[in-house]
């Protein structure tokens, strides 16, 4: 098979990243925004030793599961890229996804259960991060007749795609990007340039809260010191929604993906909002983690929730690379004492607020990152909680994980792979997995939030 062929495929399924999965010939072909059922004929545009990739040229027989997107941009864009397939058998390829991810790790079938949905599969997305360019000519580093553009990168580029209306997060933050851009315009703010660290304006970057529609708006900078041109941007935001709670500008200057700075401050209003989950009322910062998905958070938490009230009395519980300790929090009155471990100093802050705000007494929160905690303590904890970045824990973490806990790791995931090699280091240490559910937390994306309960045996 060679690039520029041109082939009739039929789709079997969807890999990890959400193309769709034919074979010619025994061999793997790859198709973006394929739907599994569809026969299509396709342009093969890059080929390998052990697969191919190809584009669509025509949809001879489209899948009984196509739809039409609802968003014009979402063959382009990649927020969103399942966007053309019917919502319940989304649900039954993420299932599938997630068990030939473990298998492939494990070498073994394990059974993961039906995922738990969202409320809705469109507007669910509380966190909204946009890249923001200039499109014009620069002169002395000033762009005349600038156009702020702010959007998502083309899959595999940089390459901006304007965004003026996204299906996936409320619709009033729509209206609040394009007025940050329409205004920015006016005040001659400058969007930022990759090639050689200029311009002004970095990112835009939302929260919004389902509890109270409030918003906190963060506007990325290309600086160290405060411009006037974006306090009055803030002053603007604040006197016209009034759903923006606070505009927090954030300095980074440095030459990096890293989307924010080290140091922020408060333009207008405050620098958090706050948001509901198991009745309990959370403070969130611009820079600190928290489910983008509200709806579907809750009832990922009521599920941990339920099986420890099914399975402990009054545990002794960790909670590691824990954030705003939300999962300490909400597990706290079912529990005799929580440790929330986390080494950002912003999330400890909101956390601490959020114990008083809601008269805990029982969670301790140490700044520390997870791993020199749990190497230097020596107490030992019923269950842990892990809820690890994309990369996993690694082994050195899950040793010590091994050495602390005594019953219970209730493991939280937003990626299957890494999930998948840590369950085979667990596995391969004496422990037994439970269950794994998954939870649709990013509904329309090929993305999908596991928990997998790991007993031990000790």
């Amino acid at each position: 098979m060679n690039t520029g062929d041109i082939v009739v495929l039929n789709i079997e399924k969807l890999n990890s990243e959400g193309a769709g999965l034919a074979r010619s010939n025994n061999f793997v072909v790859f198709i973006k925004n394929a739907c599994p059922g569809d026969t299509l004929k396709c342009k093969i545009t890059k080929a390998k030793k052990n697969y191919a990739e190809a584009e669509i040229v025509e949809i001879i027989t489209p899948s009984q599961y196509r739809i039409e997107p609802k968003c014009k941009l979402q063959k382009v864009c990649g927020g969103c890229s399942l966007q053309h397939i019917e919502y319940s058998e989304q649900l039954k390829y993420k299932k599938i996804i997630v068990e030939d991810t473990i298998f492939s790790v494990l070498g073994n079938k394990m059974t993961v259960n039906n995922p738990i949905t969202a409320d809705a599969p469109y507007e669910y997305r509380c966190k909204i991060q946009y890249p923001v360019r200039s499109r014009g000519k620069l002169y002395n580093n000033v762009n005349a007749n600038a156009r702020l553009y702010a959007g998502y990168f083309k899959p595999g580029t940089h390459e901006l795609i304007n965004i003026k209306y996204c299906p996936i997060h409320p619709h009033i933050c729509d209206e609040i990007i394009e007025f940050i851009k329409i205004t920015g315009e006016e005040l001659g703010i400058t969007g930022y340039r990759e090639e050689d660290n200029s311009g002004e304006l970095r990112h835009i970057v939302l929260r919004y809260s389902k509890y109270n529609n409030d918003i906190l708006v963060t506007l990325v900078v290309n600086s160290e010191v405060i411009n006037t041109k974006f306090k009055k941007l803030a002053d603007s935001l604040i006197n016209n929604f009034k759903h923006i709670k606070g505009v927090v500008i954030n300095f980074n200057a440095r030459k990096t993906n890293v989307i924010l700075g080290e140091s922020s401050f408060t333009a207008a209003g405050c620098d958090f909002i706050e948001e509901k989950l198991s009745d309990l009322v959370f403070k969130i910062s611009g820079d600190t983690f928290f489910q983008v998905n509200p709806d579907c958070a809750n009832r990922m938490f009521n599920f941990i929730k339920n099986y420890i009230a099914n399975n402990f009395n009054s545990p002794k519980l960790l909670d590691t690379y824990a954030g705003i300790a939300t999962f300490g929090i909400t597990l706290s009155s079912l529990c005799k004492e929580v440790v929330s471990v986390e080494l950002n100093e912003h999330s400890v802050h909101n956390a601490i607020e959020t114990i008083k705000d809601n008269n805990i007494t029982n969670v301790k929160v140490v700044v520390s990152d997870t791993l020199e905690y749990i190497k230097q303590i020596q107490e030992s904890f019923d269950i842990t909680i892990l809820d690890p970045p994309r990369k996993g824990c690694g082994e050195e973490v899950l040793k010590n994980i091994l050495r602390v806990t005594g019953d219970t790791i209730i493991y939280v995931s937003c990626s299957p792979k890494s999930l998948a090699q840590d369950l085979k280091f667990l596995l391969n240490n004496g422990c037994t997995i439970e269950l794994i559910q998954p939870f649709d937390m990013f509904p329309n994306t090929p993305h999908i939030e596991n928990v997998a309960i790991i007993k031990l045996h000790k």
